[in-house]
């Protein structure tokens, strides 16, 4: 009973993850200052927000705690760092909506690693709900893009890379809290693209805008993940994550009007498709397991 409560926190804990997260599109379109100087600040803010959750988590442990994560807690910050810069840079290079569709193929990236390196099998629901949310990849991204747009969806493949990998290793080392490594690759963020960003020049009415991008969005999210990641396989949540992806070209066509293509609207049904399917499917064969028989 108790394992189950903890499936379905983590199950929460990944949606509302994904709400969060799904605002990048927005704040990427409503701030126009140079990616750099939007990372650098976004960075900061984000990593100040988890930094005194982490504070107030551990108290007297922090040291402990820090301590903890070792190797894998680096490595989690690393690539966090990676899938953070590459993500934003895509956004900027490419629609949002397209972007968003390759975020998509995560889940499948992510039971293959999984199954690789730590021998976490998934049921065939989950994999077939996987392979439905990479099937919205193929459908959406043009092959025909113009150079900018291949850059963009370079940038958006390595973050979804980095993103699927992280995610194991958080699973992989559920027994020690990631969240010091969330708050760390926050201001690794900020401190490798200080030397291309402009941090001073930024005005009153864009620092509210770029404190809201770095908190709710990007602190929250990140918050959010890397605790319920903790609770459920990494394939599942990274399933359930990608709820984001129909989400995010939503908000910036209700803010902006920009409107996502007919494919677009596909591959964003089948992921959304496949997500219910598969958190409807987990909940019915727990509520078979738990009925005596007949």
């Amino acid at each position: 009973m108790q394992n189950d409560k903890s499936k379905w926190l983590g199950t929460l804990l990944i949606i509302s993850s994904a709400l969060a997260y799904s605002l990048s599109g927005y704040f990427t379109r409503l701030i126009t200052l140079d990616v750099w100087t939007v990372l650098f600040w976004r960075g900061i803010f984000g990593g100040l927000f988890i930094g005194a959750y982490v504070v107030w988590n551990h108290r007297k442990g922090l040291g402990g705690a820090i301590l903890a994560m070792g190797v894998p807690g680096l490595w989690v910050a690393i690539l966090s760092t990676l899938a953070t810069v590459c993500f934003i840079n895509a956004l900027r290079l490419a629609p949002v909506a397209d972007v968003m569709t390759i975020h998509a193929a995560i889940p499948f990236m992510t039971a293959v690693l999984a199954l690789v390196v730590t021998g976490e099998r998934e049921d065939w629901t989950t994999w077939a709900a996987s392979l439905m949310a990479l099937l919205g990849v193929i459908i959406i991204v043009n092959p025909q893009a113009s150079g900018g747009y291949l850059s963009g969806y370079a940038f958006a493949a390595t973050m979804a890379f980095a993103y699927a990998a992280m995610m194991v290793i958080i699973r992989k080392n559920r027994h020690v809290s990631m969240l010091p490594a969330a708050c760390l690759s926050a201001f690794l963020c900020a401190l490798i693209v200080l030397p291309f960003a402009h941090p001073l020049q930024v005005k009153a009415a864009a620092m509210l805008d770029l404190i809201l991008f770095g908190t709710v969005q990007f602190g929250l999210g990140l918050l959010l993940m890397t605790v319920g990641t903790r609770l459920i396989s990494a394939t599942r949540s990274a399933l359930i994550g990608s709820l984001e992806n129909p989400l995010a070209p939503l908000w910036v066509w209700l803010a902006f009007a920009e409107l996502p293509a007919h494919a677009t609207w596909t591959g964003g049904s089948l992921v959304m498709g496949a997500v219910i399917f598969d958190v409807v499917m987990k909940a019915r064969r727990r509520q078979e397991a738990v009925q005596p028989p007949a």
